[in-house]
């Protein structure tokens, strides 16, 4: 079956009106050198049953974590199990095909339901307010670092990030604020607890110190002493950041609750498929005096000229809809439909449902680090962990391997990514998707 949009015509009509003789003289910018010569070496065409063959073959290849692995990976994108109401709710053609509510009166149900996610954030880190969402944790973690900047009007310059926190939130956050001329001080991780050297971060706080941001669990797995971090923070005056991952919140004290100034994290594990990396969606919720700094767009309850219930786009602080001096971000698309899906996520599972599975993942993981420990085996840090913790192996990489070769279970990612001095070292997490067998498996194998 051809489809050839233009004949010779309608190709000499275009090249005409545009003022050129040939196809080839578009491309005279483009030097002769790197130019392709001579015709495509491509395969025979396929049939559209032939094509779909091929395709599937391809497909085969896949892993499929669900079906033939036991999935114990971590480091901040998480193997869970995701209702059908989820896939079924988000596949409406009237939530995947949207694009942006500029428009409110024709856009009620995608504007309902960033209202019911916001509140659905709040509710579960303890703050005030919530955005419509980011592109991912890391994000929301840089532009919380941008937004204490205009907070303290630009007169703070020095922003302290603890080693614990994701590297490659780390790395985000450094780009964003790299043109602001400001200082970025990272703080020291202790090598027994594995959580932030609280010592240091003493040494290092003073009153140039815009914001202090850490996550707990941490990157390792370790829970944060939150409450002294923020303790800290304050007595400078400057601003806390919390990073968190959302399912710890069913069982630890929400960041609201010991006077986190801004919460942050990645939505992955509500609702989103691990999906080779994303996408996924990032939370950001702030206190109800910070409101009008924080970035993005914030949808507002309110009644219609009939009386009835209605939704707006009540702050927006993109340079898109105000002066560009007055921008606080230029935050765009922001993974709403990922975010939906973390909402519907959230209320199909309610509160009781959500605290069970924290549960759930809590009991694993320290059942199968028990058990790692009557074998001889050392958890690297000694702090309390939530899911995952980093394990101390002999050759981490070989073991990653032959696992994965061997036993079609995964495990990872390797810390001497990150950190040279934890070459022995390996994350492991475990959520409820981890079977009794699967356990015993890994057990067994490490």
């Amino acid at each position: 079956m051809d489809y050839v949009p233009h004949n010779e015509k309608d190709i000499k009509e275009m090249l005409r009106i545009i003022g050129v003789e040939t196809i080839d003289s578009l491309f005279r910018s483009i030097p002769s050198s790197v130019r392709f010569r001579g015709e495509m070496a491509l395969p025979e065409p396929l049939s559209e049953i032939e094509l779909k063959k091929y395709l599937s073959s391809l497909a085969g290849r896949n892993l499929d974590v669900s079906k033939d692995y036991a999935c114990f990976l971590g480091g901040g994108a998480y193997f869970h199990f995701i209702p059908a109401l989820v896939d079924q709710l988000s596949a409406r053609s009237e939530f995947y095909t949207a694009y942006t509510p500029y428009q409110a009166e024709a856009s009620q149900g995608t504007l309902q339901t960033i209202f019911e996610y916001q509140s659905c954030i709040c509710e579960l880190t303890g703050m005030d307010v919530s955005n419509a969402s980011h592109y991912d944790g890391a994000t929301a973690l840089a532009e919380a670092a941008v937004m204490t900047y205009h907070i303290h009007n630009r007169k703070r310059s020095r922003f302290i990030l603890s080693a614990t926190i994701h590297p490659e939130y780390r790395r985000v956050v450094k780009t964003y604020l790299k043109m602001l001329g400001v200082e970025i001080i990272e703080v020291d991780y202790d090598k027994r607890a594995g959580t932030t050297d609280l010592d240091q971060l003493k040494r290092v706080l003073d009153e140039k110190t815009a914001s202090v941001a850490f996550q707990s669990p941490n990157f390792f797995g370790c829970i944060e002493d939150a409450e002294e971090i923020s303790r800290l923070t304050h007595s400078v005056g400057a601003k806390l950041i919390s990073c968190v991952e959302p399912l710890s919140l069913g069982l630890l004290k929400p960041p609201g609750e010991y006077d986190s100034d801004i919460a942050v994290g990645d939505g992955q594990g509500l609702g989103n498929y691990l999906s080779f990396g994303g996408p996924a969606f990032g939370f950001f919720a702030t206190k109800n005096e910070l409101v009008r700094r924080m970035p993005g767009r914030i949808v507002g309850q309110t009644l219609d000229s009939d009386g009835k219930v209605a939704y707006v786009l009540t702050l927006q602080t993109r340079e898109q809809h105000i002066r560009r001096e007055k921008a606080t971000s230029n935050i765009c698309t922001n993974q709403a439909l990922c975010a939906m899906r973390g909402l519907i996520y959230l209320v199909t599972l309610g509160r009781n449902g959500f605290v069970k599975l924290a549960n759930l993942c809590l009991q694993k993981a320290h059942y199968a680090a028990e058990r790692l420990k009557q074998k001889g085996l050392q958890l690297r840090f000694s702090a309390p962990f939530f899911k995952e913790f980093a394990l101390r192996l002999e050759s981490p990489e070989t073991t990653q391997k032959n696992l994965f070769e061997e036993k079609r279970i995964l495990i990872g990612p390797l810390l001497s990514r990150w950190y040279e001095e934890l070459a022995d070292s390996i994350l492991i997490s475990f959520t409820e998707m981890n079977t009794a067998e699967e356990i015993s498996a890994l057990l067994a194998s490490l």
